[in-house]
């Protein structure tokens, strides 16, 4: 368990994990970075009452090589990856032995099962688990049958097959997952999917968490596709597309509505042509904004009243910020950084 600023989640996650009940030998190893609330204390007094739970330090304080060092550190040949504020669902980890044992697989994985609990929280956790966000990917859906998947939501793995593959690479500050599944089947290892296993997930809780959350998501599925270019898919492209598709049109459509302006204002040259077909630029952005009120006042799924007015933004949110991720790219410092200081994996 990666951990850094999570005293809100931390004692009853890991809770959570110990009541699992596993009739097997297991271990916690929480992976503590720098930070700047009481999570290093709470490790440490799970660490004291419990002598399953360990507390391993993070000084490099990045997700990736909090996952390489608790990898490393793990005294057992199977890998359960879990975060500190998600809460696994009964018989998880049970489940997800008896897949890797009965597949084969080097890595089994489910749905992220978002739940809010504000309205916003709500309406979040309804894009997630829609195709209207996030598309069609199985972990967020949980709607597809068991069976070979591209990725999976964290995933428990091998140790063997962890450790062939390199691990996570720490160059990834986001999409480390998607990036090791990716290696993973490259290896001609396989990554399996089951509605059966599934993690409680929070979603963020305004409006500007939310924003930062899907602009780095999407710097880094640029950087992703940059650098295993047959990973493109439509899919991916769908958010920066219409981010590029309603700027030119609502620029279209300002540059229109001037230059319509200016044709009527006192001492216009009338032979002048006026920008009145730049006025249907606005049909872009104002499609986009009239297909997702539509769609999400046509989603048929029970949800508050209150739910449903914020799902229009939450939507307009993620879609944009997503986009605008992507459309930017990670600055240059950022790309292929390596890392010379990376703990092995293998000490």
């Amino acid at each position: 368990m990666p951990v850094r600023d999570e005293e809100k989640y931390l004692a009853s996650s890991v809770d959570g994990i110990l009541a699992q009940g596993y009739p097997g030998e297991m271990e916690v190893i929480l992976v503590v970075a720098p930070g700047h609330d009481a999570s290093q204390q709470i490790a440490e007094d799970l660490a004291a009452r419990d002598p399953r739970v360990r507390v391993v330090p993070n000084p490099w304080a990045t997700t990736p090589r909090a996952l390489n060092i608790g990898v490393a550190a793990a005294r057992h040949d199977i890998i359960v990856r879990v975060d500190a504020h998600g809460e696994l669902a009964p018989e998880y980890i049970a489940t997800a032995v008896e897949l890797l044992e009965r597949t084969g697989a080097a890595n089994v994985g489910g749905v992220m099962d978002a739940r809010g609990r504000t309205a916003f929280e709500q309406a979040v956790a309804v894009a997630y688990t829609s195709r209207l966000g996030l598309g069609s990917s199985s972990f967020h859906l949980g709607d597809s049958p068991e069976g070979p998947a591209d990725t999976v939501f964290l995933g428990v793995f091998r140790k063997s097959d962890l450790l062939a593959v390199d691990g996570f690479d720490v160059t990834f500050d986001r999409a480390q997952d998607w990036e090791l599944n990716y290696r993973l089947r490259q290896a001609g290892r396989q990554v399996w999917f089951s509605p059966r296993l599934r993690v409680t997930y929070r979603p963020r809780s305004t409006v500007g968490a939310l924003a930062r959350q899907f602009f780095r998501t999407g710097q880094w599925r640029r950087e992703v596709m940059r650098r295993h270019r047959d990973s493109v898919s439509l899919r991916y492209l769908a958010a920066p597309l219409t981010v590029s598709a309603s700027v030119i049109g609502a620029a279209l459509g300002i540059a229109g509505a001037v230059r319509a302006l200016a044709g009527i204002l006192p001492g216009a040259d009338s032979r002048r042509p006026g920008g009145q077909w730049m006025l249907a630029g606005w049909g872009l952005p104002l499609g986009y904004a009239a297909a997702i009120t539509v769609g999400s006042v046509a989603m048929r799924r029970p949800m508050p009243r209150q739910v449903r007015r914020r799902l229009p933004l939450v939507l307009a949110v993620m879609h944009f910020s997503w986009g605008a991720g992507f459309l930017v790219g990670l600055p240059r410092r950022h790309r292929d950084t390596g890392d010379a200081g990376q703990p092995p994996l293998i000490e």
